[in-house]
């Protein structure tokens, strides 16, 4: 798979891609991600990317002339399967959509800055909106960077066991049993006995006993869906 990522501020994902899964991926060839410093397009000797918005109002707006440019350049190297935009109103991001998406092998995502990009960038070029949340972050870089991360991790050879991923929260809409590890007896609270018996059948249906019943005390709304 391979992510590009449009930003004023490079920067800011340098290090998320650095480290972890997400650096074991790219070396292992699975997962490139390359990161564009939108001021390369910029209008003119000032490395102007943003100008005030028409109406007036407090804040910039990224021009269009500098994205439009950018994404063009980038798309002779060949087609993106979806073009996304970090944005607060976009479709709230959830593990079905990191699914969806790991499956894509080209993407585009541009990160929004400042009051946000120009309408007609988002008509034109636009093929999928996404937030991570009801609330607005200073751009859209680490909102970006959450994103390849929950896709990264679903790559097929980039979890060093790749049933790991099934078992997250969301998955199916349940969130992740409770886990244990050594000690078996860590100040008087004991692991629950039916993980150390070495029965698996009894194991899972523990652990999915567990799933519901913590799905329904702390987000009842999941089983809703």
């Amino acid at each position: 798979m391979k992510i590009d990522i449009l930003t004023v501020v490079p920067d800011l994902l340098t290090s998320p891609f650095s480290h972890s899964i997400l650096k074991r991926a790219h070396d292992k060839g699975l997962l490139t991600v390359r990161v564009h410093n939108l001021r390369k397009w910029a209008i003119n000797k000032h490395m102007q990317v943003d100008d005030y918005p028409f109406g007036g109002g407090a804040g910039m707006v990224l021009m269009p002339e500098p994205l439009a440019n950018a994404i063009d350049e980038l798309q002779q190297e060949g087609k993106y399967d979806e073009i996304i935009y970090m944005t607060p109103d976009g479709e709230r991001f959830n593990q079905k959509a990191a699914n969806q998406l790991s499956l894509k092998e080209n993407l585009l995502i541009i990160c929004g800055h400042y009051k946000g990009i120009d309408e007609r960038i988002r008509q034109r070029y636009v093929t999928r909106e996404i937030s991570i949340g009801d609330y607005v972050l200073s751009g859209g870089e680490l909102a970006a960077a959450v994103v390849v991360d929950a896709i990264g991790r679903l790559i097929p050879g980039v979890l060093s066991d790749e049933t790991s991923a099934l078992f997250d929260s969301f998955q199916d809409n349940l969130l992740a049993p409770p886990v244990y590890t050594r000690p078996a007896d860590f100040r008087g609270d004991k692991v629950p006995d039916i993980l150390t018996q070495g029965d698996p059948k009894k194991v899972e249906d523990w652990r999915h006993e567990q799933s519901l019943t913590r799905t329904k005390e702390r987000r009842p709304d999941l089983l809703e869906e």
